[in-house]
C-alpha cells in the first residue's frame, strides 16, 4: 500500500502561488529526495505535508486516510514524523529528555501524562537503545545545549525516527554540517530509517545521490521530474536548471 498520496496540492501566500498542481506518491521504504532551485517551494511542500501550513488546495493521503485538515500533532499520531533545518529541540534538557519527549508525544494515548516520563521504563529503554545507535548512550544525562551543531542535529534525526512512524519528512538534514560530518549522515538516516519511508529535502548532493532511491525536482513550484537518481541527472531540464544559471537548490 502507498505511504504517502499528495494529490493536486496548492499553497497560496496571498496573490503568490508557491505551489501549483503537486501529484506524487511515496511507496512503503522508500527514500524520496526533493530537490530544486532556491525558492522552488521545497521546504513549503514539507510544511504543507507536515501540517505546519495548511494547503490552499488539494489533498494529502496517510496510507489511505486523508489527512489535508489535521493537526500535526494527530499526523504523528498516525505516523508521520519529521525533523526541521532548524534544530527543533530543547536545549536546556538533557539528551535522554528530548528523547523521551519525543517518545511520548507518538503515544496514541496521553492518559498517564502526569506520570513523570522517566518513571516510564519502556520510553527510557527505547530512548537509550536509539542513543546507542549513535554512540550518544554515555551522554544521555548531559544538557543538550553543551553539545556540538553536529550531535544535536543527530539528536534532532531521532526524535523524528523515535515512533518508528510510517514515513519521516526531513528539511535539510544536513544543514550547517561540515563536509566531513554531513558525509557520515546518508548511512546514519538509512540505520534509523529501516524500513521506514523518508521523504527529504536537501541542498547536499551527496547525500541526495547516497540516500535517495529516486528523485524529485521542484522549479517554480511544479514537480518537472521524478525518476531514478541516474534518470535525474540526465534529464536536460534539471542539467538546465543546474547549470544554466540558478545556484543551489
Amino acid at each position: 500500500m502507498t505511504i504517502l498520496r499528495v494529490e493536486d496540492l496548492s499553497k497560496n501566500f496571498g496573490g503568490l502561488q508557491v505551489l501549483s498542481g503537486i501529484s506524487f506518491t511515496v511507496e512503503p521504504g522508500e527514500k524520496l529526495a526533493l530537490i530544486g532551485p532556491n525558492g522552488a517551494g521545497k521546504t513549503t511542500l514539507i510544511n504543507v505535508i507536515g501540517g505546519q501550513l495548511s494547503a490552499s488546495g488539494g489533498d494529502v493521503f496517510l496510507g489511505n486516510r486523508r489527512i489535508t485538515r489535521l493537526s500535526p500533532n494527530r499526523r504523528l499520531r498516525l505516523g508521520l514524523g519529521r525533523s526541521y533545518q532548524v534544530n527543533n529541540l530543547f536545549f536546556e534538557m538533557s539528551i535522554l529528555d528530548n528523547l523521551l519527549l519525543a517518545l511520548f508525544g507518538g503515544e496514541r494515548s496521553h492518559f498517564q501524562m502526569f506520570r513523570r516520563l522517566e518513571k516510564r521504563r519502556e520510553l527510557v529503554e527505547a530512548a537509550e537503545r536509539l542513543l546507542e545507535t549513535v554512540d550518544l548512550f554515555e551522554r544521555r544525562h548531559e544538557p543538550l545545549q553543551a553539545q556540538s551543531y553536529g550531535d544535536q542535529r543527530l539528536v534532532e534525526l531521532l526524535c523524528a525516527f523515535a515512533c518508528r512512524p510510517q514515513i519521516v519528512l526531513l528539511d535539510e538534514p544536513t544543514a550547517g554540517l561540515p563536509t566531513a560530518e554531513a558525509s557520515l549522515f546518508a548511512d546514519v538516516i538509512r540505520r534509523l530509517a529501516g524500513d521506514t519511508a523518508v521523504l527529504f529535502c536537501a541542498h547536499d548532493m551527496d547525500l541526495v545521490f547516497n540516500l535517495a532511491d529516486s528523485i524529485m525536482v521542484l522549479y517554480f513550484g511544479e514537480i518537472i521530474a521524478k525518476g531514478l537518481p541516474e534518470e535525474i541527472s540526465a534529464d536536460p531540464r534539471v542539467q538546465e536548471i543546474y547549470l544554466g544559471g540558478d545556484d543551489g537548490c
